[in-house]
């Protein structure tokens, strides 16, 4: 009976641990901190973390908007050890459910990285504009990608 309740523990701890190890929670910093966005990020979580050459991986922005928004895009410029690498526009609509009420708002992207990706330090930059180009919000934050794909981890 006490092997059967020291399963369950570790079963049940190892279900709370799992996703830790999977997902991380980054830091995210305002591009102009002077300036009072009506978008406010609360959050920002990369699944799977490590981020992994050839593997999809989802930035999840957590946010809150208090003004609706109709539509817009998102504009991300990616910097590699400081220099500034790889720009891209995305429909805002296509990453969260369009119109946005005021309130509690999740902004989803998914995408794989190509296996020549380099590992190193990244920066991501990431402005959000509304249907009339004003801006409701920029932010940045740091990533890395290893010096090891996930496949060669595997093997060892």
């Amino acid at each position: 009976m006490a092997q059967m309740k020291l399963l369950v523990g570790l079963l049940v701890a190892l279900c709370l641990l799992v996703p830790l190890i999977s997902a991380k929670s980054t830091d995210v910093r305002y591009c102009n901190k002077k300036t009072s966005y009506p978008v406010k990020v609360c959050g920002l979580d990369i699944n799977p973390y490590p981020i992994s050459r050839g593997k999809n991986t989802t930035f999840e922005i957590s946010a809150y908007t208090d003004e609706a928004i109709s539509g817009g895009k998102l504009v991300i410029d990616v910097s590699y050890f400081g220099f500034h690498i790889h720009s891209e526009d995305h429909n805002l609509c296509q990453e969260t459910s369009c119109p946005v009420s005021v309130g509690d708002f999740i902004v989803s992207h998914s995408q794989e990285l190509p296996g020549i990706t380099p590992p190193g330090s990244y920066t991501l930059k990431m402005t959000m504009l509304d249907a009339y180009k004003k801006q409701l919000t920029c932010i940045t934050f740091d990533f890395s990608i290893g010096f090891l794909a996930e496949e060669t981890l595997a093997d060892i």
